[in-house]
């Protein structure tokens, strides 16, 4: 289903707890070979590429009108693994209005968004069921899953036309990164961050 204009109505939307997909809506998905030079250990990247390009995340988007009158809804639902220490992530994005907030609420599965300003403020916040993780203005975000065996799912609400800035992340990443440290999660600066 897709929206021109305004929507004019109300939307039920049916979330699958067990699976985080939303019925009647497609999914979106994102494998390995999406995140190449998302992750500091390129070799362990490569490694892991070769055995198959698994599937890192899926997200679903309801297509509402990108106007700043609707709300941006839809589910982020990212699968347990690593890259060498490093997560299993969504690739992050700055949005294009860059004022606008979001808000993530954790649906099932244990992770973090990692955040940060571009003058180079950051934080943490943490993802248990039931919780919700504001991200302020300014922000740039993205999910990460540290379960080793059970998705991270999260429902997410925007303003509609705050659009997405990924070629950011793409060129400069995050300054810092989440890995796997003495069994616990850990953030360490990121050694490639601006190496565009």
């Amino acid at each position: 289903m897709t929206f021109t204009g305004t929507t004019n109505k109300s939307i039920t939307i049916k979330v699958d707890l067990a699976t985080g997909f939303i019925e009647g809506y497609p999914t979106l998905q994102r494998n390995l070979s999406y995140m190449k030079g998302m992750f500091r250990d390129d070799a362990a990247y490569e490694a892991l590429l070769a055995k198959g390009d698994v599937k890192m995340y899926d997200f679903y988007d309801l297509g509402l009108p990108r106007t700043s009158a609707e709300l941006a809804v839809g589910t982020s639902i990212v699968y347990p693994g690593k890259v060498g220490d490093e997560y299993f992530m969504t690739k992050g994005h700055f949005h294009e209005v860059l004022e606008c907030t979001e808000v993530y609420y954790c649906l099932s599965g244990h992770g973090y968004m990692l955040m940060e300003s571009p003058e180079g403020d950051w934080e943490v916040g943490e993802f248990l069921p039931g919780q919700a993780v504001y991200v302020p203005g300014r922000y740039a975000h993205r999910s990460i899953n540290v379960s080793p065996d059970e998705p991270l799912k999260t429902f997410f609400v925007f303003r509609g036309d705050a659009g997405h800035d990924y070629g950011t992340i793409e060129r400069k990443g995050f300054r810092k990164l989440m890995v796997e440290r003495d069994g616990k999660p850990a953030v360490i600066d990121n050694p490639k961050w601006g190496n565009a």
